[in-house]
């Protein structure tokens, strides 16, 4: 075993679902670099975003608590005082009082609008983005080069640590890992570091991605999944958004060479850890925030209970620490990631965690396997705030919750209109039924048993968690 505290590298895309990986053998899509990762790293076949939305999962990703909890359970936007508190504890705290360098790159989408306060921010920040000053807004994180959410892909910006904008015309992914490389390349001698990268793509705009990765699919012919319609395509939460079968297969497309390009840049910091000998002392993880339906239940985008959406990658790697080959037998949540590192480094657990320490999973030992992973939307779209501001009702009172196990998913889903007083419960067998075109509508829990049992553990964690959700 290496006895060296390990530095840490943990690199997450935006809106990148676990099926668009090539070694899946689900979407058409070319990653060699992520397939040599995989054949040499532990392969998370259940990994789940709580909430498949941006500023939930990180909020979750970062303090392993619950979207219900930090009260991050929508985006961080204008009109909305969401955002992740100075006091909540997050992993990067963690690191830095535990003696590490702590870094992050990329887009961090966890503080308030700018414009929410004044109408021009001398930062330049506008819509929903936002420069985060140093301090414990950071939390934890001393080397910054980050945003708040700007989805401008070939045309990025950052904030270091004053209000003046350092504009960049690269695509993002490319020019991130170019500043990744020189953060390790600048302080790897000064002891251990932890450096998180959250890339923006494959998130939309989808076809803001470099030529040359367009072209490897100009003429790929790329087979959809079974449960993609021909269109037009809404969003859960209620947008139309239009689009034909042909549309979506262009989007598609320019989604999976967005993929290509990420491995190819991924592909960059692997060969530039051997080079620089850290690779056996650096733990690398990679993920996402949750995934993209991209046509799938006549669906883009996430906010919804299917896999498409809640299913994101999780592969890690820590030579002669962690045991190679595909893990199908264990459910790691988005609230588990954080206690899990800290598990896996040696390093102390916050008691304010509601999520599950894995590190012993991980390791191929025999420790806590949860039994299910518990799921969460919310209304958090502008008009639906507004609406439930108006009747004075909490919009976390509705929306779904869903309990996955291993096989099966069950959902319960009153709406996201305060006076929406239909409530829906469907069963999936992901077993027999991976595609979730064919569930069981449930009408009264008690009378199926897998259901009942489910049921119960669902409005146990409500219980838990202190959920204001209900279908009364």
């Amino acid at each position: 075993m290496n006895q060296k505290r390990p530095n840490l590298l943990f690199l997450f895309a935006d809106q990148w679902r676990r099926q668009a990986m090539g070694f899946m053998n689900e979407d058409d899509v070319i990653t060699p670099n992520m397939d040599q990762f995989a054949k040499g790293s532990r392969v998370f076949d259940h990994a789940l975003s709580c909430t498949p939305l941006c500023s939930p999962h990180r909020a979750a990703l970062l303090t392993g608590r619950y979207p219900i909890t930090t009260g991050v359970f929508t985006n961080c936007k204008i009109g909305a005082e969401i955002g992740l508190q100075p006091d909540e504890m997050g992993i990067g705290e963690v690191f830095k009082q535990e003696g590490y360098q702590t870094a992050y790159i990329g887009k961090w989408h966890l503080d308030v609008p700018e414009q929410n306060y004044e109408e021009e921010p001398e930062s330049g920040a506008r819509n929903w983005d936002a420069y985060t000053p140093p301090g414990p807004r950071r939390h934890g994180f001393d080397y910054w080069y980050s945003y708040g959410t700007f989805d401008q892909h070939l045309q990025p910006h950052y904030w270091k640590d004053s209000k003046e904008m350092i504009q960049v015309n690269e695509w993002s992914v490319k020019h991130e890992t170019d500043v990744a490389i020189k953060y390790i390349k600048d302080h790897k001698d000064n002891g251990p570091f932890s450096l998180f990268i959250s890339w923006n793509p494959p998130h939309s705009p989808y076809d803001q991605v470099p030529e040359k990765y367009k072209k490897l699919y100009e003429d790929k012919e790329i087979t959809l999944r079974p449960n993609v319609s021909k269109g037009p395509f809404s969003a859960h939460t209620g947008e139309k958004l239009g689009g034909t079968q042909e549309e979506l297969i262009e989007k598609t497309k320019n989604y999976f060479a967005a993929v290509t390009g990420i491995d190819e840049q991924f592909g960059r910091l692997l060969t530039f850890l051997e080079e620089e000998g850290l690779a056996d002392d650096t733990i690398v993880v990679l993920s996402a925030d949750h995934g993209d339906l991209l046509g799938s239940h006549g669906m883009m985008a996430k906010h919804v209970w299917y896999e498409e959406s809640v299913g994101i990658p999780f592969l890690i790697r820590w030579p002669e620490n962690i045991p190679v080959g595909r893990d199908r037998e264990t459910l790691i949540n988005s609230v588990d990631v954080m206690p899990t590192l800290l598990g896996l480094m040696g390093l102390p657990i916050p008691d304010t965690v509601e999520g599950i320490d894995l590190s012993q999973a991980i390791k191929g030992e025999d420790g806590i396997r949860p039994d299910a992973a518990f799921l969460a939307c919310y209304p958090g779209r502008d008009v639906f705030l507004q609406a439930f501001e108006k009747a004075g009702l909490d919009p976390k009172s509705k929306g779904w919750r869903a309990i996955r196990t291993i096989r099966y998913t069950y959902v319960i889903h009153t709406g996201y209109w305060p006076d929406e007083k239909t409530v829906v419960r469907y069963l999936y067998d992901n077993q027999e039924d991976p595609y979730q075109m064919n569930p069981l509508e449930i009408k009264d829990p008690k009378e199926h048993e897998v259901a009942k049992q489910l049921d119960k553990v669902l409005w146990e964690k409500v219980k838990e968690l202190k959920d204001p959700f209900t279908i009364a």
